[in-house]
């Protein structure tokens, strides 16, 4: 990976400022001080599940996937550095200090713009990309509710009508009820269910019969070793040059593999799952783990990775039709642009306000607000963001100061906690954040 050097800028180390945008929904994205090094993957999985693979960052200073930006810190204007494409390549952008001057290199081809301020700098060029690709208005998100926060992969048939009938009893304002993780007897094997659930599309009636929509969540380009769909179909996964399944990190106590979407029968086999999903009634969908599609690997069709990634987003759109509503996570950004209604741009949130590891790209409240504010500029112009969902229960960390950015930066507004399990404060916090739904418009740029 060679990098060549595109400007030097004179700066300030003690006011100089440089943001860099991650490469995924997890991936660290904020503004730094110049003399500052950005995060790094603490465990080695990381690398593969929530930064860029195979172009890890210098020992010191800044990589940003396709934007980096410098605030010189002297009064002079603001520098964007834009990768020139975006959706089917994209750049990496290095800044290193070196005494006053900040050198910025990179290994792709780099638009080089200024504006008074960085976020002014984004912001344009955010309304720039937009249009190039051709970005329709962003459609008013519905409220939610998430089992994910509360039962993890644990969730049951009975707590799901436990909730929908908290939902009237406090009257919350919950329009959509999303099933997370745990409802498929294993990640790849969408089609089977785990023993805590007798029938997604009887499930989906009885919510539809309380005048809410259902929703569910998939991760579409991964399978666990131990999953039906590896076993049965290792033509369906992605290869590496030698010939073996491309590892996609580990989870569920398991390694994880990378689906090929372009490969015939696991493209079929993805149109069969979600057009069984649209069949029960399903509308929503939380598509997570989407960087596993844009892995590097040989293609039955010999695309390009991020080719490959966007034709398979697609079609997934083309199945569950444009009246569905699709969110993605765990996703590469830029090259997600013009697909999905709204986007995690942030790490998963947590009960603990501190990373247990020191990663802003592990869950923490620190980490989720660190990239919603970082990319609070996207929202109303590549989608509705998604800063992770309300979780107000007693139990949470901080729980005051993370209801404080969703009300700020929250566009989709979805909460994740047991009803029966929040107090006074958190009824009225849930209620008031599911009621107070900004429109789909771009924020106020934050301060730099």
């Amino acid at each position: 990976m060679a990098f060549g050097v595109v400007d030097e800028v004179r700066i300030d180390p003690a006011r100089g400022r440089v943001y860099e945008h991650g490469w995924q929904s997890w991936s660290p994205t904020t503004i730094y001080p110049a003399d500052a090094t950005s995060w790094r993957p603490v465990r080695p999985g990381a690398r593969v599940m929530s930064y860029r693979p195979g172009k890890p960052g210098p020992a010191s200073g800044f990589q940003g996937e396709g934007l980096l930006a410098v605030d010189p810190g002297d009064g002079g204007k603001a520098r964007l550095y834009a990768t020139t494409d975006g959706l089917s390549e994209v750049a990496s952008i290095r800044a290193t200090l070196a005494g006053g001057r900040l050198r910025v290199s990179t290994d792709g081809p780099v638009l080089v713009l200024t504006h008074a301020s960085i976020d002014g700098a984004l912001s344009a060029w955010g309304d720039a990309f937009a249009r190039a690709v051709g970005v329709a208005p962003p459609r008013s998100p519905p409220t939610g509710w998430c089992s994910w926060y509360q039962y993890f992969t644990e969730v049951t048939d009975a707590d799901i009508d436990e909730n929908l009938a908290a939902f009237d009893e406090h009257d919350l304002p919950v329009e959509v009820v999303q099933v997370d993780d745990g409802w498929q007897s294993a990640v790849g094997d969408w089609l089977t269910l785990s023993d805590r659930f007798a029938s997604v599309a009887e499930l989906a009636h009885r919510v539809r019969d309380t005048g809410r929509r259902f929703g569910i969540w998939v991760a579409p380009f991964l399978v666990t070793r131990h999953s039906r769909t590896a076993r049965d179909h290792p033509d369906w996964l992605l290869r590496d040059a030698a010939g073996l399944p491309v590892e996609a990190g580990f989870n569920w106590e398991s390694p994880l593999f990378a689906l090929d979407a372009t490969h015939p029968g696991a493209r079929g086999y993805l149109a069969e799952v979600f057009g069984r999903l649209r069949a029960y009634g399903i509308d929503y969908f939380k598509v997570d783990f989407m960087y596993a599609g844009a892995l590097d690997g040989r293609r039955h069709d010999g695309s390009r990775p991020l080719d490959a990634y966007r034709s398979a987003v697609t079609a997934i759109r083309e199945t569950i039709g444009d009246d569905a509503y699709l969110l993605g996570c765990g996703a590469p950004i830029l090259p997600s642009v013009g697909l999905f209604d709204a986007m995690r741009i942030s790490a998963d949130v947590a009960v603990t306000y501190a990373a247990c590891d020191g990663d802003a790209c592990q869950p923490s409240q620190f980490g989720a607000t660190m990239s919603t504010i970082g990319r609070a500029w996207q929202h109303g112009r590549f989608w509705v963001n998604d800063p992770d969902c309300i979780v107000a229960r007693p139990q949470i960390e901080r729980r005051e100061e993370w209801a404080d950015v969703v009300a700020r930066y929250g566009g989709l507004r979805v909460s994740s906690d047991r009803i029966a399990m929040l107090d006074d404060w958190g009824l009225a916090t849930t209620r008031r954040l599911l009621t107070e739904v900004p429109p789909p418009t771009p924020f106020a740029a934050p301060s730099s």
